[in-house]
């Protein structure tokens, strides 16, 4: 069952992250596009909703891997961190990027501050995608450190 548990973390953590790093690799290219082509380029995103579910994933089987080892505190120690890092990214999608989101109607519709929001949006993905990567080096780290008997 651990090595299931561990399987799943790393999967879904990974998972977690093509979009955040998406996002963060294509940041400098993006991040001063005139308004017109920034929201054309936003339309791509449609339908990356249902990496939700990689993260709602990662966040469940890293809490899961961190509960199964907490006998063997730094392999749990690192699955706990995995959990909290993608829970954190979760907390600022809510909090930062959904807004954003809402503010522009998904980038369809430019308010007067929709610059400002860009920037929101962008850099909360790309913090997200930042600590996305953090969970997966922790969640790699714990599996490397579980003894053979767990």
């Amino acid at each position: 069952m651990v090595r299931t548990l561990q399987f799943l973390a790393i999967i879904f953590t990974a998972l977690a992250l093509v979009p955040g790093g998406a996002h963060l690799a294509e940041l400098a290219n993006k991040i001063n596009l005139p308004q017109a082509d920034y929201f054309t380029v936003q339309g791509i995103y449609r339908g990356w909703a249902l990496f939700g579910i990689a993260v709602i994933g990662a966040i469940v089987f890293n809490l899961l891997l961190a509960i199964v080892l907490r006998r063997q505190r730094p392999a749990s120690w690192f699955a706990l961190a995995g959990f909290v890092l993608v829970a954190i990214t979760l907390a600022i999608f809510f909090i930062w990027t959904q807004p954003a989101n809402l503010a522009t109607d998904f980038w369809t519709s430019a308010p007067a501050n929709w610059e400002t929001l860009r920037r929101q949006w962008e850099y909360t993905h790309a913090t997200s995608a930042i600590l996305t990567f953090l969970a997966l080096c922790s969640v790699v780290f714990s599996s490397l450190l579980t003894s053979r008997r767990a």
